[in-house]
């Protein structure tokens, strides 16, 4: 190939890009639209509230609690103990140990590294707390480590809360 086609070649591809861009500036000059002042149609949008998730709304945890069973959270719980024992007595693991854990303070297991989000927490898991964290625990306590994604079903969440709160030396009675 000789120098004169390359020139061919490359005058080709400047003529592209000048028409190109030429018919895109032409067709802005013929076929100019104005933004209307005042639009068509509004899109309503919800306003989201920037609150912590632990002071939204309150549940009624005496029905969620109805739904479950602790046979049913036994199995639910089956996704949990790679991560978390249950057993009196166990081990903690990538989590903490989770025997007792109703009625406990939040990052009360004292032979356990906590992020610095559970510990300034400062509360008590409650059924309250176990529903709303179960069901995004990043989202519940923002900083947390876990990184499990939660339990979207109702009767999953009161089902392990069941299960839990029965794993104790004295089970919390149930609302």
């Amino acid at each position: 190939m000789d120098s004169f086609e390359i020139n061919k070649i490359i005058s080709a591809i400047i003529v592209v890009v000048v028409l190109v861009v030429g018919i895109d500036k032409l067709s802005d000059v013929i076929f100019h639209v104005e933004k209307p002042k005042k639009p068509g149609y509004i899109v309503e949008l919800q306003q989201v509230s920037t609150a912590s998730a632990s002071t939204e709304s309150k549940i009624d945890i005496a029905a969620l609690m109805a739904m479950g069973s602790a046979e049913e959270g036994k199995k639910v719980f089956k996704k949990c103990v790679a991560c978390h024992s249950i057993a009196k007595g166990g081990k903690n693991k990538i989590g903490p140990a989770l025997y007792n854990v109703v009625g406990r303070k939040i990052a009360g297991v004292a032979d356990y590294k906590y992020s610095k989000a559970f510990i300034a927490y400062e509360k008590e898991w409650t059924f309250e707390e176990l529903n709303g964290f179960l069901i995004k625990p990043a989202k519940w306590i923002a900083g947390t480590k876990m990184a499990y994604a939660g339990l979207k079903k109702e009767k999953d969440r009161a089902s392990v809360i069941k299960y839990l709160n029965e794993n104790s030396d004295s089970p919390l009675t149930l609302p």
